[in-house]
């Protein structure tokens, strides 16, 4: 998840306080120094969380006898609960409050993991892992809000970027540290660590996040005013456009991700786990990427920006069907930059059409990713047991297709760029 989308429905969230509230904590303030780290906690334990079943898939269908498409759902189900709960939360938390509503959801996620850990049962386990997913959706729908409400306009820039960074390095170390345990130990105690881990993170968040001080309740917001607001998004000319670029390309690159483990551990690579989870390492790539790629659509164009992201994505791509190991590393590193630019310019592109209504278009967009990480992936795991890599390449490659005919639509509208 980029900042700009984040930020833009922050922007939205904050707009609503009156001036006679108290000013915002200074970023020379000790108060300011343990609500950057607490947020950062809260990025780190909501994507580690998320993710932590990744690099487990291999290990999942061989305990439970499962196909690859099967195995997936522990990923699946959690990122399809996490779309929907991420339009819920954000509304939730204007009636009771930001603090309490991201407590919440980190403990309950936090606790529902160790649960899939502990379970007898694939059934159980991705029952556990849905309802994980649900309570992550606080996270994501109003760390950037609290952050707009209550950081002075000169701290807000960093604080912001340390949550997105804790969202990255918790994704990355999720998923490397995952491979080691399984390897090592087993796949239920990585998940029975991981669960622990941020179970602590989510206790240190609330112990160092001060109360709101800028909150303030909103009654008046019914659930037909976010119909409306979403409804309208929709018929816009454009952002369908965007929604679907990033429906597109997140489910292109979690297949990649989530089935680029099967075929390193087999031959003729025979790679072990933890070897094979470092390279989730290419996500500092991506990160760099990221923040590469909102200056050079500053620059240069959006339209340009987001086609050379989805044809870098395209190129690593075609090296990830090599039999070199070197070649289909750096092909996941070239899949990891180009997802990262275009999910960065796609999620800007968002906050530039959508109007007064950023936080209602940012939501839908973010529900449109994680959809798109949910059905798109986990559908993946059929090209895989009926063709192996080349037909989860093949796959991958009709969709970036689909991106880049949603991208020209897209700029062929009056004004894009």
């Amino acid at each position: 998840m980029s900042s700009s989308t984040i930020a833009s429905s922050a922007h939205g969230a904050s707009k609503a306080a009156p001036d006679a509230l108290p000013a915002g904590v200074s970023p020379r303030s000790a108060a300011y120094k343990r609500i950057a780290f607490a947020l950062f906690l809260a990025g780190f334990s909501t994507f580690s969380l998320l993710y932590c079943v990744q690099p487990l898939l291999p290990a999942f269908a061989r305990e439970f006898g499962l196909g690859a498409a099967s195995s997936s759902l522990s990923l699946s189900l959690s990122t399809g609960a996490l779309a929907v709960s991420i339009l819920c939360a954000g509304a939730l938390s204007e009636r009771f409050g930001r603090r309490g509503l991201m407590f919440a959801s980190m403990t309950l996620a936090a606790a529902f993991n160790l649960l899939a850990a502990l379970a007898p049962n694939w059934e159980l386990l991705l029952v556990w892992r849905a309802l994980e997913g649900f309570a992550l959706g606080g996270v994501p729908a109003v760390a950037m809000a609290y952050l707009a409400e209550e950081i002075a306009a000169e701290g807000l820039g960093f604080s912001m970027g340390l949550y997105v960074g804790g969202t990255a390095f918790g994704g990355m170390i999720g998923r490397i540290g995952m491979s080691a345990l399984e390897e090592y130990f087993s796949w239920r105690t990585a998940m029975l660590t991981i669960g622990i881990v941020d179970l602590i993170a989510a206790v240190a968040f609330v112990l160092l996040l001060p109360p709101s001080r800028r909150f303030v309740k909103r009654t008046d917001l019914t659930l037909r005013h976010h119909l409306r607001l979403w409804h309208a998004q929709l018929r816009h000319a454009r952002l369908p456009f965007v929604f679907a670029i990033g429906f597109l390309v997140m489910g292109a690159f979690v297949t990649v991700y989530n089935y680029a483990g099967f075929r390193l551990i087999a031959a003729p690579f025979n790679l072990r786990p933890a070897v094979c989870g470092l390279i989730f390492g290419a996500y500092l790539f991506g990160m760099v990427s990221s923040s590469t790629a909102g200056a050079l659509a500053d620059r240069l164009g959006r339209a340009p920006v987001l086609t050379s992201g989805i044809l870098v994505f395209a190129a690593g791509l075609a090296l990830t069907l090599s039999h070199s190991l070197v070649a289909i590393v750096v092909g996941i590193v070239l899949v990891t930059i180009g997802f990262f630019v275009a999910h960065s310019v796609a999620s800007g592109w968002v906050g530039y059409l959508a109007g007064p209504a950023k936080g209602h278009a940012a939501s839908l967009y973010l529900l449109a990713y994680y959809v798109g990480s949910s059905v798109l992936g986990s559908l993946g795991g059929t090209f895989w047991q009926r063709g192996a890599w080349t037909s989860v390449a093949a796959y991958v490659a009709v969709l970036l297709v689909l991106g880049l005919l949603a991208a020209r639509r897209l700029t062929r509208a009056d004004g894009a760029r």
